[in-house]
């Protein structure tokens, strides 16, 4: 008995979105990627020591 209950094949799947693009459009948004992230703090040691501090003033650190 052949299984009819309304499976597609693998062969008429629609592009839409991100797959729809051509490979220039795909690579130029993708190397975007970490670039317009603000979390990194390896070049900025000033900016890391007052995230470390805010932490530990929000943290309950044993003081309960």
């Amino acid at each position: 008995m052949a299984n009819q209950s309304g499976s597609r094949s693998g062969g008429d799947t629609s592009k839409r979105g991100f797959a729809s693009m051509d490979d220039e459009k795909q690579k130029e948004i993708a190397s975007k990627g970490g670039q317009s992230s603000g979390g990194n703090f390896k070049n900025d040691p000033e900016r890391a020591s007052e995230a470390g501090k805010k932490g530990g003033e929000n943290s309950s650190g044993g003081n309960r």
